[in-house]
């Protein structure tokens, strides 16, 4: 009410996702229009979301381009970096998945323009209600480390499950991970063994560690030391240094090799 820029932003963003108050996506557009006009960076690039998607305003592509460019017009850090933050929004702004996940990407790394962790969150959230898979995992990372949103394990297990069941690799040996340390979800090491192993299968150096470690330990499945020295193996040739540790602990003890220390020192 007295025109502070940021306190409208904030009450924008409660009235757009109810919090403490019942959603008006109409209210939260007014708002947010408001001080993006006097200069809210924040509000202009949550502006350029309602016109994105229609909230509280007619879905308008321009518009939503002009207010993502206003609110990034004193970061873009150079001429070839604004040709590719541009080309990659526009794309994004037309409901292109893998676009927001890039644009999630750059934001969260700091690509072209500076770091901003909640941006990122936004759109790898775009992305993985679109059903992009890479989308979906760094949503998961963002719930699951409390990165750009509030942390919460029982969300990064739901969008590590969705990009899991897709097929993504990293996203199987992660939901391995949440089942073997009961994070948002029971635990459970059989289902950690399963996951880990999907993971393994296609090729995931960290996914092939944890199948060695669970084959060496018999936890979710039978002990079987050759399995778990195989699998540490290619993990270790994959360039995995915790896989190179542990084979090189396996040849020194004998664990499912012969016992050699040359090699033993060669992996260490």
């Amino acid at each position: 009410e007295n025109g502070n820029l940021d306190a409208q932003c904030n009450l924008a963003i409660c009235y757009r996702n109810g919090y403490g108050i019942k959603v008006n996506y109409e209210k939260a557009f007014e708002l947010f229009l408001i001080s993006a006009e006097n200069g809210n960076t924040d509000a202009q690039f949550y502006l350029a979301i309602c016109y994105m998607d229609g909230i509280g305003t007619k879905k308008d592509e321009k518009k939503a381009f002009d207010w993502f460019l206003k609110s990034e017009s004193l970061v873009i850090h150079n001429k070839k970096g604004k040709k590719s933050f541009e080309k990659k929004l526009k794309l994004a702004i037309t409901g292109n998945s893998k676009a927001q996940n890039i644009m999630g990407y750059y934001y969260q790394n700091g690509i072209g323009i500076n770091i901003n962790e909640k941006k990122a969150f936004e759109w790898y959230l775009k992305s993985a209600v679109s059903g992009y898979v890479k989308g979906q995992y760094n949503l998961g990372s963002c719930y699951e480390e409390g990165r750009g949103t509030d942390k919460n394990e029982a969300k990064a297990f739901k969008w590590y499950l969705k990009s899991a069941d897709n097929g993504d690799a990293m996203a199987q040996n992660r939901l391995g991970i949440l089942y073997t340390y009961g994070k948002g979800t029971n635990k459970d090491d059989v289902k950690a063994f399963k996951w880990y192993l999907k993971s393994a299968i296609a090729g995931h150096a960290k996914g092939q560690c944890n199948v060695g470690f669970f084959y060496e330990h018999g936890k979710g499945t039978d002990k079987n030391e050759e399995k778990a020295f195989e699998w540490y193996l290619k993990s270790a040739v994959a360039g995995y240094s915790k896989a190179q540790y542990n084979l090189g602990y396996c040849y020194e003890n004998g664990i499912g090799t012969g016992k050699n220390e040359e090699k033993a020192l060669e992996w260490y």
